[in-house]
């Protein structure tokens, strides 16, 4: 079946733009919150999800509208010649790489804040979370570089008409492929569920033992109600850190290892195969991470929450004669 009547280029065609209609300014009025507003949280982690919601819109930039919805509404995109069929995808990894990253430093640096009071003194410092970020960046471009290699402008029939496009070069060695999967598998989707997962899980059984012990210490009906309070809000944003990202780059992860492992000659083109149906439902479930990571981190914190209803009520109803109040940050440290 050719896939320009499929149901699944018709869903992708709606789904992308969606997307970034919500997305972006999203991640751009949550920076602005983190940047303007006092949202009880140390200074450090700030930075860190600020850096985020920057990560996540260059993504959803140059991924999801210059690549994807271009892809699907004209038919010979800027990328399609050299020298963007080259550059192309250091740009698009090294955003990819650096959105994932940044969530698994942020993980790392609040699992020490909260266990680890020499390191949290050193590392957990808004000058170390401002180098940290900007390793986090360029190193991620710098990885992404090999893919410089991958694809090739070449001229491609499509609709009786031929098109310049961007393909994957086939006469690259199968090491060099192998190699560059691997790694880019290992780097974005096996060491943050790792990491992450360990982490999390470790900071969850450091919560129920420290909560034991006060149970044990204190009154009965006190000590529940805290304990209660404290292990659901505990929960909630250890399964927004752990879970969600586990489970939308699961079905990309298994996909993409499918494709890029296995079956080379497979035409991207055929949906009548169940496993280019999976990939981009896996595509699609991957990159709503970046219009959502904020929202697992920071809609979970009633400050931030209050912050956005005043955002909402300042965008519905004006007021010209009143400026909203500024807040210096408090050295208040992000607890779970």
């Amino acid at each position: 079946m050719n896939g320009q009547g499929h149901w699944m280029i018709t869903l992708q065609r709606v789904f992308y733009p969606i997307l970034a209609i919500v997305g972006i300014p999203s991640n751009i009025v949550t920076f602005l919150i983190f940047w303007r507003r006092n949202c009880m949280l140390s200074r450090s982690s700030t930075y860190y999800l600020m850096a985020i919601s920057v990560a996540d819109t260059m993504v959803l930039v140059l991924i999801v509208v210059l690549e994807i919805t271009l892809k699907y509404n004209v038919d010979e995109p800027y990328w399609s010649r050299d020298p963007w069929c080259s550059l192309r995808d250091i740009f698009n990894y090294g955003a990819y790489n650096a959105s994932t990253w940044l969530v698994v430093v942020f993980t790392m640096e609040r699992f020490i804040a909260i266990n680890t009071l020499k390191l949290k003194a050193k590392l957990c410092t808004p000058k170390s979370a401002m180098i940290i970020i900007a390793v986090v960046f360029v190193c991620s471009h710098l990885f992404a570089i090999p893919y410089f290699w991958s694809n090739k402008s070449s001229f491609n029939e499509s609709n009786h008409h031929l098109l310049w496009a961007c393909v994957y070069n086939q006469d690259l060695r199968s090491l060099y492929v192998h190699s560059l999967v691997w790694f880019q598998t290992v780097l974005v989707y096996i060491l943050p569920f790792i990491i992450i997962f360990s982490l999390n899980g470790l900071t969850l059984r450091q919560i129920v033992r420290s909560n034991k012990v006060h149970s044990e210490t204190s009154g009965p009906q006190r000590c529940g109600l805290h304990f209660r309070s404290k292990k659901r809000k505990s929960m909630l944003l250890l399964i927004s850190v752990s879970m969600t990202f586990a489970l939308l780059s699961f079905t990309r992860f298994i996909t993409q290892l499918v494709l890029r492992l296995g079956f080379y000659d497979i035409n991207r083109n055929n949906y009548s195969l169940p496993i280019n149906v999976a990939a981009d439902i896996g595509t699609m479930l991957d990159l709503s991470n970046t219009a959502i990571n904020m929202y697992l981190y920071a809609c979970t914190q009633t400050k931030f929450r209050k912050e956005v209803v005043t955002c909402i009520k300042l965008a519905i109803s004006p007021c010209m004669t009143c400026k909203p109040p500024r807040y210096d940050y408090p050295s208040v440290i992000f607890q779970l």
